[in-house]
């Protein structure tokens, strides 16, 4: 009996199984029936994007953030390298581009001159300041590159706004410089409104020049602009050196106190152009 009971049980549930499967598909396609026609679940649709949406976030975020990572360290680099290459390009620019004030002063005196005459071409090279000297009484600064480069003793430096010093010590891959302030440096100068000549002289202050050579008769006044004469053989004529602040002339004394600032801010420098010079004959003729 009750094994027969048992039996009885089974067909029962079968049709009963069949008939929930009947009404879950019967609903569904209702439901699929009035969301097609008049939309009722895109409320709920939206209810459920919106629960699910920090998960999305949370699974997304590495794959975003490993991209934004690479994109950012690529973009970095390149912007970079195109920095320095701008960088180097307007050193090299000013470097062309200060000289002109002093060659239009130069080509009024030369325009009386019939005679051949030696200018100098110039070929430049960016370094850049690995290290500078803490002694306050020594301006000294080395910079990344060598006697393989071709830089040799006595060599001139100049920035972007004027002459900066001249190598003093070349090693194989760096190179030992001495600023125009360093009290012990002296430098040819002529004074660009008139030509007059004299020498500029460091004092040991960054930035102060000395013209101590200057009789109280001379013709040199205050805002001039003091240009490499090119006597020496060291700088090559026409660059930016200093400019006159201040001429006292002492009527007891032979020479007038004079002094300047220098063009280049030299302790601010951080890049630094070598100069190497070469003579060429330009023959100017006069018209007949």
């Amino acid at each position: 009996m009750v094994a027969s009971r048992g039996n009885d049980s089974n067909p029962a549930r079968i049709p009963a199984l069949g008939l929930r499967f009947l009404a879950l598909v019967f609903v569904s396609i209702l439901l699929m029936y009035l969301d097609h026609r008049e939309n009722h679940l895109d409320g709920i649709r939206r209810g459920i994007g919106a629960a699910v949406y920090p998960l999305r976030l949370a699974v997304d975020a590495p794959v975003r953030l490993w991209g934004w990572l690479g994109d950012s360290t690529t973009s970095r680099n390149e912007l970079e390298l195109e920095l320095g290459r701008l960088h180097a390009e307007r050193l090299l620019t000013n470097a062309r581009l200060q000289r002109l004030t002093a060659l239009e002063a130069e080509n009024a005196r030369l325009r009386a001159l019939l005679d051949a005459r030696s200018r100098v071409r110039d070929e430049v090279r960016v370094a850049e300041i690995m290290a500078v000297n803490a002694n306050p009484y020594e301006h000294n600064l080395v910079i990344d590159i060598g006697s393989r480069d071709g830089v040799y003793d006595g060599q001139a430096i100049v920035d972007a706004d004027g002459v900066v010093g001249q190598v003093i010590e070349t090693g194989v891959m760096t190179a030992q410089a001495v600023l125009i302030s360093d009290a012990d440096h002296a430098l040819p100068v002529e004074v660009n409104r008139n030509g007059l000549r004299t020498i500029a002289v460091g004092t040991g202050e960054i930035d102060q020049l000395d013209l101590p050579f200057l009789p109280n008769n001379a013709d040199i006044r205050a805002g001039d602009l003091l240009v490499t004469s090119g006597l020496g053989g060291a700088f090559p004529a026409g660059y930016p050196v200093a400019v006159v602040n201040s001429v006292t002339r002492i009527p007891q004394e032979p020479f007038a106190d004079v002094t300047a600032t220098p063009s280049a801010a030299l302790d601010q420098v951080r890049e630094v152009m070598l100069i190497w010079s070469r003579p060429t004959v330009v023959r100017e003729e006069a018209d007949e």
